[in-house]
């Protein structure tokens, strides 16, 4: 969550580290399945044909269900592969996975990683907002990059010309779909081309200037403006934090 309040989403782990990441996964559950086979035929050897299925139904069931389905609850969200990628599974809303999730995502998965051998959980990815695959759909999950670094632009700088005004300003709360459309078009507004840029910037200030008493001076650019408010309305979020921090070193000094 930004000094804005504009909440910003976790990284998406790409198709190509998923990838990689079940590859690891796929060689650990074939290697463990050879050696449960190993230990399961020791120990039917001169048991029944019927007792020696059961317990390679069993061996699948339990490595291949089993074994990520304990991991990523036990870890929220890791298995070996994740680990080694630096990938965790996540909730939709960007909780922890329970039991539950991994245990949806392990049932899906053996068909369509195993069975299917992976092609609808890449087909899947490719056509999903989040890169699920039919797993993270069941289960309500997706995957994300924690070591994917979150670089914010630089906070907005009021031009002079405008920081007396927007100071004595009042500002109403401004929409989160509104204070997005100005972040994002102002850094980017010398990449456009000049017509499409002085139509957006008269678009946002239509929509700005409402919320702003009284109105900035005349003569001014609409950037100029929009970056004013936006400037100033860094500047107090930033002062409300900074006071509700002091607030609580004072009433809870043990909280730092």
């Amino acid at each position: 969550m930004t000094g804005e309040g504009v909440a910003l989403e976790v990284p998406v782990a790409s198709i190509g580290t998923r990838v990689l990441s079940g590859l690891i996964d796929v060689v650990l559950h074939v290697g463990l399945l050879v050696g449960v086979f190993f230990a399961a035929g020791a120990l039917t050897g001169q048991s029944s044909e019927a007792v020696s299925r059961t317990a390679v139904i069993v061996s699948f069931v339990a490595v291949l269900v089993g074994v990520p389905t304990v991991s990523e609850t036990l870890t929220r969200g890791k298995t070996l592969g994740k680990l080694i990628t630096g990938l965790r599974v996540v909730r939709d809303d960007g909780g922890p996975i329970s039991f539950r999730h991994a245990l949806a995502r392990a049932l899906v998965g053996w068909v369509e990683v195993y069975l299917l051998t992976g092609v609808a959980a890449v087909i899947a990815a490719l056509v999903t907002a989040r890169t699920k695959r039919l797993g993270d759909l069941a289960a309500g999950t997706y995957v994300i990059a924690e070591r994917s670094r979150l670089e914010l632009p630089l906070p907005p700088v009021a031009p002079l010309a405008l920081e007396g005004w927007a100071r004595r300003a009042d500002i109403a709360p401004v929409a989160a779909d509104l204070a997005v459309a100005v972040r994002q078009f102002l850094p980017r507004a010398r990449l456009l081309v000049p017509e499409a840029r002085q139509a957006l910037g008269r678009q946002l200030l239509a929509r700005v200037l409402p919320l702003v008493a009284p109105p900035p001076p005349p003569g001014n650019d609409p950037e100029a403006i929009l970056t004013a408010v936006m400037a100033e309305r860094y500047r107090r979020d930033l002062e409300r934090l900074h006071r509700e921090q002091a607030l609580r070193e004072r009433a809870l000094p043990d909280s730092r």
